[in-house]
């Protein structure tokens, strides 16, 4: 077993990680820092990722299919307890914004590296998030206040707000229990898929519906929380570069966002956050048209997206969330974090399972690679195609897109497919480069960039 020496003291000796891929690496790395020795869940697929590698401990939890290893809560509470885990921190997707999940950790005397359940529960509502939102001053898009219950009740708040409407689903996220309405006719169709994609997904079909925007910035502020009221805005997040909902690359600052917007967002959030006692890392979610914006819901965990906030605030946000749900601190002011600099982050997906046979990672001034690759690693098709996150960090979006070309230029992937190629695209564009785009404008593009080869 692996020791660390002189590292800063905390609470909790040993935590098991019960995620996979590049966030556990991230979290095991954090761990380390902290002096805290980790356990780390893998299915039968993942016997040979790096995060088992790098772990102190690490306990097979089942086959590959997500629903018997990681979505498998007794079996991830048992290699807790059995490993001799204090805490359980949930990584990113699968449990880790799952209310019931957080309970069963807390009901069973270790820590959840997270907000309380009954926060998760009621910010994952999207209709309940949305009236705290308002609450709060945080103006909502236009929408049904409640969960429509029919198809009469559907009409009549379509006819109400204009169409083209979205009808999306009351539990959950990431596209699922998602429809666009453009004619009243398509409407009593669109509700019943929506309803059952959400109750397939989420078990909770409800949906709600809003006016749809058509072309709306995606912003969303990082924020960091003690639990007794301290909050810190780490800087806001551009998101809008996305393909069927999924994020493709997001940068810090927005070029979309001024000052006047980014206060008054920080403001609403911060008066929220605080009111909640909230506590750990969260993300609270913004659709930006013109002067307006409107808020859309909170991701209640750390964010895949998290290291372009740590480059511009210059914080160790896994490190602050640890501290914040173990201890109660955080190492920050919220009234003197200071934002410098541009940052950039492009996903790197796999497009193929197989063997990576070569993998040459960029590097210099302000590059940064997280992943779980290695040469003689087999990318198995079993989960999210996500291998890798390439984030760079300049003095101005000009130098960061730079950076951003020529790191992705030196990155070498060989024996499995990857959207590299697509991703340095994007970045030479113009239409990007001027910063004036919304979540309409990949799908512009589409036709010419998923021709390009990695």
């Amino acid at each position: 077993m692996r020791t660390t020496i002189n590292a800063p003291a905390t609470d909790v000796q040993r935590l098991l990680i019960a995620n996979r891929g590049e966030i556990a690496v991230r979290i095991i790395r954090g761990c380390r820092e902290l002096g805290i020795e980790t356990v780390a869940v893998y299915s039968s697929a993942d016997a040979e990722s790096l995060h088992v590698r790098l772990a102190d401990q690490a306990v097979c939890v089942g086959p590959p299919a997500s629903s018997q290893s990681y979505l498998a809560a007794p079996n991830l509470i048992t290699a807790a307890l059995k490993t001799g885990c204090q805490a359980l921190h949930p990584g990113v997707g699968f449990l880790s914004e799952n209310a019931g999940f957080a309970k069963l950790v807390r009901d069973r005397g270790l820590i959840f590296i997270g907000p309380d359940p009954e926060i998760i529960e009621l910010l994952g509502d999207k209709v309940r998030a949305r009236d705290t939102a308002r609450r709060f001053g945080l103006p909502v898009t236009p929408g049904t206040a409640e969960a429509v219950q029919d198809g009469a009740a559907a009409l009549q708040a379509t006819r109400e707000l204009g169409l083209p409407v979205i009808i999306k689903a009351a539990a959950g996220g990431g596209g699922k229990g998602m429809r666009i309405v453009r004619r009243e006719e398509d409407l009593a169709e669109n509700l019943s898929l929506a309803s059952r994609e959400a109750q397939s997904n989420f078990a909770d079909g409800r949906v709600f519906i809003e006016r749809y925007l058509e072309n709306p910035r995606h912003v969303e502020l990082q924020i960091m929380a003690d639990g007794r009221g301290a909050v810190a805005i780490l800087g806001e997040r551009d998101c809008s570069v996305q393909k069927n909902h999924q994020k493709l690359i997001e940068e810090s600052p927005s070029p979309g966002v001024g000052p006047r917007m980014r206060q008054q967002m920080a403001e609403g959030a911060r008066n929220m956050f605080r009111e909640l006692r909230y506590r750990g890392a969260g993300t609270i979610e913004f659709l930006v048209e013109g002067e307006n914006f409107y808020f859309m819901e909170v991701n209640a965990r750390v964010q895949v997206e998290h290291p372009v906030s740590e480059y511009v605030s210059n914080t160790d946000i896994i490190r602050q969330q640890i501290l914040a749900c173990t201890q109660g601190r955080i190492e920050l002011d919220p009234e003197t974090v200071r934002l410098e600099g541009w940052a950039i982050e492009c996903r790197i997906n796999a497009l193929s399972p197989g063997l990576v046979s070569r993998l040459e990672v960029p590097g210099g001034p302000g590059v940064r690679f997280d992943t779980f690759l290695y040469p003689g690693y087999r990318v198995n098709p079993y989960y999210d195609s996500m291998v890798a996150k390439l984030i760079v960090h300049g003095p101005t979006r000009e130098q960061a897109l730079a950076r951003m070309d020529r790191a992705l230029g030196e990155l070498v992937i060989e024996g499995i497919a990857s959207n590299r190629g697509q991703q340095r695209w994007i970045i030479r564009d113009r239409v990007f480069r001027s910063g004036t785009f919304g979540t309409g404008y990949y799908s512009g593009i589409a036709q010419e960039v998923e021709h390009v080869s990695s």
